[in-house]
């Protein structure tokens, strides 16, 4: 079973991964703009991004611990 969700938490570490790159590619082009909220509200999403991928390496590493 570990390694189904270990497949699994590897595929959404990815996903996280794409989506913050994105985020931080649209913030960026709203940095210096008179629309520049927009880029603070997405780089804080892009933070929210960067933590949930931690606390999946977490996980990761965990399964990775009870494989042993």
């Amino acid at each position: 079973m570990a390694s189904g969700d270990t497949a699994e938490l590897s595929s959404l570490r990815s996903q996280l991964d794409e989506l913050t790159t994105r985020v931080e590619t649209v913030a960026d082009r709203y940095r210096d703009t008179p629309d520049s909220a927009i880029a603070t509200n997405l780089y804080a999403a892009e933070r929210a991004l960067v933590g949930a991928r931690r606390h999946v390496d977490r996980a990761l590493a965990d399964l990775a611990d009870q494989d042993r």
